[in-house]
């Protein structure tokens, strides 16, 4: 069923044309997600399409009952159900007190209890942790409305989508899949754009050759010898003349076929990037050590008598829900806490989202330099691989979007004299193509990294320790994001199974202690028959748990 259609549509911010398409339809069955670079016009794409925002030129039409979830706006109305809060783990009214994740899960639970026909959401994830974000992947996978949503966490769109909107430089362009399927396909048209380019410049030089092989032929045509008799030598020179108007014609023609080429532009190449780490190097086995760690806030206790151990040249990420600490430990290993212990000679390089680093009135090659042990050159290339290529690199700061500050403190902090990286929420406000930079140029540091982050792509593959604060304790977890996951999902499935295990003996002892009463012959033999049944369930799991126990 078409619920949304669109025609014509052109968006104009003054003289810049944001938007310019010439049709989209949105039906029933489609989950999209929407990406491009920040500034591409992703949310004013689905403002249009929601009708909050009207189009310069073109039109839209919408069947159907829609909702909008965003960051900014506040939900049409104050109160949900209380089966709908229980379940996104909310009060069933709204209150400005609540944190962003709570407000968040409020307005997705809002959208879901309206029984649209279509959702909109725009970044639904930021705000939330894990444990919130997979609440969300989990409802609006149930969910039988169509979606089109905007977001950087790859993984969710990967479970939600089946069809991926790119908007990149007014236009868009439709892939069909979830993120991975598109990042296949945009590495193809990558590819064969590359091809195509090639063939172009290599059928231009073939055609060019000729051409000037050609004119080479036209200036050989000799003129008549002097020895020739009058009627000779014109008898000659209309041959050349005729010879010459041919070649003549010929370079014409080849002229005109390089006119008539199908141009095709050179297609960018992103360069990657491997850092040639100049910082001195660290020779203790620990780098990081606490012992005790106790923190509390008024009756509030983060940590009691906690410890923990990051050993040189680990990536660990930090993960758990908000408010259980994360923060405040990484706040106290960088403000030197007496009960945390750095290797000496730990250089920490500290990225928090207060870009308290950055001078506001410096453009952007001069703050990072100003701390720089890299050549220019190289901060240069860096700077590009993050988006601020040529004169950008000369804007002031600012000016700049909250996402552009973050790049530009990420690679003001990885340029400078350290050896020991500490990132606290890096990939908040960043586009996916500049996460992705990111992701790629933390993979490749071979420093120590301690970074706190709810991206699960990001964890999963730069992480090779996972840290968790659980009860006031700090656990290590040796080994990726996907292999605690796993262990997380078998200590669930053995929790399961004890239950089960629990229930099922309790059942058998009130079995066996109403056979010992004197009960009649067919009420026997249905407690009889329920008590093997019951004994073969309980076997059976039994010997579930023994044969994954030392999994678990």
């Amino acid at each position: 069923m078409l619920i949304i259609e669109c025609n014509k549509i052109k968006k104009f911010y003054g003289d810049r044309l944001i938007l310019d398409i010439d049709k989209l339809n949105i039906y029933s069955e489609d989950r999209i997600g929407v990406v491009g670079i920040n500034g591409a016009g992703k949310t004013t794409l689905i403002n249009i399409l929601s009708k909050r925002t009207e189009p310069d030129e073109g039109w839209v039409r919408i069947t159907g009952k829609t909702e909008y979830v965003s960051q900014l706006d506040e939900p049409k109305t104050n109160k949900i159900s209380s089966e709908m809060a229980s379940k996104f783990g909310v009060k069933t009214s709204w209150n400005e007190n609540m944190s962003g994740g709570e407000k968040t899960r409020f307005k997705l639970a809002k959208a879901l209890e309206n029984e649209s026909m279509l959702i909109f959401a725009d970044e639904p994830t930021s705000n939330l942790d894990i444990e919130g974000i997979e609440l969300m992947e989990k409802k609006l996978t149930e969910y039988n409305g169509a979606l089109v949503i905007i977001s950087h966490d790859r993984s969710l769109l990967d479970k939600l989508c089946n069809k991926i909107i790119e908007v990149e430089n007014g236009k868009i362009k439709t892939y069909e899949g979830n993120f991975s399927d598109y990042v296949k396909l945009r590495l193809h048209d990558k590819q064969r754009a590359q091809f195509e380019y090639e063939e172009y410049v290599n059928e231009k030089k073939r055609l060019e050759g000729a051409i000037v092989t050609t004119k080479q032929k036209v200036k050989s045509v000799k003129r008549a010898p002097k020895r020739m008799g009058n009627s000779e030598a014109r008898l000659h020179k209309m041959g050349g003349q005729k010879a010459k108007a041919n070649l003549d014609r010929k370079v014409g023609n080849l002229e005109k076929r390089i006119e008539n080429l199908d141009a095709k532009e050179k297609p960018k190449k992103s360069s990657k990037i491997k850092l040639d780490i100049m910082a001195s190097d660290i020779h203790s086995k620990i780098i990081i050590e606490g012992k005790k760690v106790n923190k509390s806030f008024g009756n509030k206790i983060i940590f009691k008598d906690a410890e923990f151990t990051i050993y040189n040249g680990s990536k660990v990420a930090l993960i758990g829900p908000n408010g259980c600490g994360k923060s405040t430990l990484v706040k106290m290993i960088t403000e030197n806490d007496s009960s945390i212990k750095l290797s000496k000679g730990a250089k920490i390089g500290y990225f928090s989202q207060g870009m308290e680093i950055l001078d506001s009135k410096l453009s952007i090659i001069d703050n990072v330099m100003e701390s720089c042990i890299y050549s220019e050159d190289f901060a240069r290339l860096l700077l590009a691989r993050l988006l601020f290529k040529g004169d950008d690199i000369y804007k002031k700061v600012e000016v700049l979007s909250g996402g552009e500050q973050i790049k530009v403190s990420f690679a003001k902090i990885l340029l400078q004299d350290i050896n020991l990286l500490i990132l606290d929420e890096p990939t908040n406000y960043l586009d996916i193509n500049s996460l992705e930079v990111m992701e790629d140029t933390l993979k490749e540091y071979d420093r120590t990294i301690l970074f706190v982050s709810h991206d699960r792509s990001l964890i999963d593959k730069v992480a090779n320790k996972i840290m968790t604060i659980e009860n006031y304790k700090i656990k290590i977890f040796n080994g990726t994001f996907k292999e605690f996951k796993e262990k997380k999902n078998r200590n669930k499935q053995n929790e399961d199974v004890n239950m089960q295990i629990v229930l099922l003996e309790n059942r058998l002892s009130d079995i066996i202690g109403r056979l010992s009463m004197q009960l009649k012959n067919e009420e026997l033999e249905a407690l009889d028959k329920e008590y093997y049944e019951v004994l073969d369930k309980l076997n059976k799991l039994k010997s579930v748990r023994d044969h994954f126990g030392a999994g678990f």
